[in-house]
């Protein structure tokens, strides 16, 4: 109880203070990386889910020069955080766009590639669904990664979160191809770059 009050508390400092300091001109994109803390979430081979988004949420953030867009990490840290919290923070910093990035996995290792998952909120679809097409486009331009759907899904966070949102399932830590691009440091940089090249 103690932690969870104490991840609150600087969840809150943190989100009051980019509030405060909230550019006017520029496009907000709040980056969720998937998992964290006590959640590993998928867990294979040696890795784990969580390091696997976070660090791809921070290559996106460091890797940004794009003066006209803001990225801002939801977890910046191997933080535990509930689903309850991450829309918490949505809803108070209200920004343009959340990307959620997550990993998946399948029994069937031949399964691969990256989708995108979106509300069926209509306030936010069409902006939602645009943006899922153009990031699952771009980071399988590359060839090293096959584009798989865009569809729409109940999860608590795309249901709740008001604004435009996309949850990213970016490759299979259970296909071997998948695997050793999601989890090398190129294909991170890769991923990362791709997903900047889709907010332009």
């Amino acid at each position: 109880m103690k932690t969870k009050i104490k991840i609150l508390a600087v969840l809150s400092i943190a989100v009051l203070g980019f509030m405060a300091f909230k550019p006017l001109d520029k496009k907000v994109v709040l980056i969720d990386a998937g998992h964290g803390g006590y959640d590993v979430g998928k867990d294979l081979y040696g890795f784990e889910e969580k390091a696997i988004t976070e660090a791809i949420a921070r290559k996106i953030k460091e890797q940004n020069n794009n003066e006209n867009v803001e990225i801002v990490l939801i977890r910046d840290g191997d933080m535990s955080m509930n689903l309850t919290d991450r829309v918490t923070i949505i809803n108070k910093l209200k920004p343009d766009l959340v990307l959620s990035i997550h990993i998946n996995s399948n029994l069937n290792m031949k399964v691969n590639g990256v989708g995108a998952y979106i509300s069926s909120n209509k306030a936010f679809y069409e902006e939602s669904k645009k943006m899922a097409v153009i990031a699952v486009d771009k980071i399988t331009s590359t060839g090293k990664l096959t584009k798989r759907y865009v569809s729409e899904a109940p999860f608590h966070i795309l249901k709740y979160a008001n604004c435009n949102m996309v949850h990213l399932e970016i490759g299979f830590l259970s296909n071997e191809n998948d695997r050793n691009y999601i989890t090398s440091e190129e294909g991170q940089n890769e991923i990362a770059t791709k997903i900047l090249e889709s907010l332009k």
